[in-house]
């Protein structure tokens, strides 16, 4: 939040006055400027050089890298000083380039910072304008002062002032020109650097969308195979004792039903757990790099009926129309909720018979589960799983994602029914 409210900042005032270069930039250029006052009068002025020119050239120079933290001051600040040593006559050369380091450094800057100075120092401070108006309003007034001086005071000819400022004026506009395509290029970077981290967020966060969604995906799936599972084995195992001693053969039935349940439901776990592990990592485990197993689809209906009906209740599907145009997506969605209203129904029906519809056209896919329990005694508590619970949940959720209806409660005519429209695309 603290980040937003700073680029909403930064987007309503412009960028932030800072150090439009490095430190040692500003040093040279402290340096090369001291050094080409120095030299500069000492070649063609008249000034005095110990009690002139090297104070000025040294005024100059260590007003530089003091711009690089207040750039509008150390501009003001050297066009007095400039003002006040020709004015003096303790220097005689030049009116604008004296002072070009802090017009660069003005005029590549920005506008002044939001947390800088409070009070109605601050407030003033805050309402100057950018770096580039600055600096040419600051040039505007020192040219057109030593146009007036020359003229009017030094009794220059018009000719010579022209001559001698217009020079000047050119090196100024040359300066301020370099300044602002700097300025341009560094905010160019700077967007193009924020833009790619802008990037790199939203990607990290659909990353974690993703795994978000894959999880609740194998949440989902981990129920509906154990729960299923369980139950159906459960249902087997208590079977094959009680028949163990009477009936041995139908104990062994009960047996490989649920021997053959374990199987495909440990088939369908390595798939699951194949979507936790990178590419590559069966193998490198020593697994061989085992093929996952293919999801499930309405081919397998008729095996989970078939489960249901060793599991002791009469079970029976119907089916209309033609499900060859069933994408993947679908099928595996009623499969699943197929596989889970079977499972309530043998866990929590109390009834003895439950019938599977499916209907396939041109549309939709139409699934409906019913069993014939015992309805839910009016004001009484919900049949187990009726409204809530993770089987039921994840079966809506399934229906949602594909943009399709689900219901589930009891039926017409007692019992429990789940009914789903799952859209299929055109």
């Amino acid at each position: 939040m603290t980040e937003e409210r700073a680029g909403a900042d930064r987007n309503r005032t412009g960028p932030a006055e800072g150090p439009a270069v490095t430190r040692a930039a500003r040093v040279a250029a402290a340096v090369v400027t001291a050094v080409a006052v120095v030299t500069t009068e000492a070649v063609g002025g008249d000034g005095p050089l110990l009690t002139g020119i090297v104070p000025y050239a040294l005024g100059l120079a260590a007003l530089v890298p003091a711009a690089g933290r207040w750039p509008r001051a150390a501009l003001l600040v050297s066009v007095q000083t400039v003002i006040a040593f020709r004015a003096s006559g303790l220097s005689d050369v030049g009116w604008i380039w004296p002072a070009t380091a802090a017009y660069f450094l003005v005029a590549a800057g920005g506008r002044p910072a939001r947390g800088g100075a409070r009070g109605r120092f601050g407030a003033l401070v805050r309402r100057l304008p950018d770096g580039p108006a600055f600096a040419v309003g600051v040039g505007v007034f020192q040219v057109a002062f030593a146009t007036d001086w020359e003229l009017f005071v030094a009794g220059m000819s018009g000719r010579a002032v022209v001559a001698e400022l217009g020079a000047e004026t050119l090196w100024l506009a040359l300066v301020l020109a370099a300044a602002t395509a700097w300025r341009n290029g560094r905010d160019l970077r700077r967007e193009e650097a924020a833009g790619r981290e802008r990037a790199a967020r939203e990607r990290a966060a659909e990353a974690r969308r993703r795994a978000e969604a894959e999880r609740l995906q194998i949440a989902r799936e981990l129920h509906d195979v154990v729960a299923h599972t369980l139950t159906v084995v459960g249902v087997q195992l208590r079977v094959a004792v009680e028949a163990l001693e009477d009936e041995p053969e139908e104990a062994r039935a009960a047996l490989k039903t649920a021997q053959e349940v374990r199987a495909t439901a440990v088939t369908d776990l390595r798939s699951l757990i194949g979507v936790l592990r990178e590419p590559g990592q069966d193998a490198a485990a020593g697994g061989g790099g085992t093929a996952l197993a293919p999801e499930r689809g309405l081919d397998g209906v008729g095996e989970l009926v078939e489960r249901v009906r060793a599991a002791g209740l009469d079970a029976d599907v119907e089916t209309t129309g033609d499900p060859a145009g069933v994408p993947a997506p679908v099928a595996l969605a009623v499969y699943r909720i197929v596989q889970e209203s079977l499972t309530n129904a043998v866990r929590h029906s109390g009834g003895t018979r439950v019938g599977v519809r499916l209907r396939y056209d041109a549309e939709a896919v139409r699934v409906e589960v019913a069993d014939d329990g015992p309805a839910r005694p009016a004001g009484g508590p919900a049949r187990a799983g009726e409204g809530g619970g993770h089987g039921v949940a994840g079966m809506r959720e399934r229906v949602t994602v594909l943009g399709g209806e689900f219901a589930a409660g009891p039926g017409e005519h007692g019992g429990y029914t789940v009914r789903a429209v799952l859209p299929v695309p055109s």
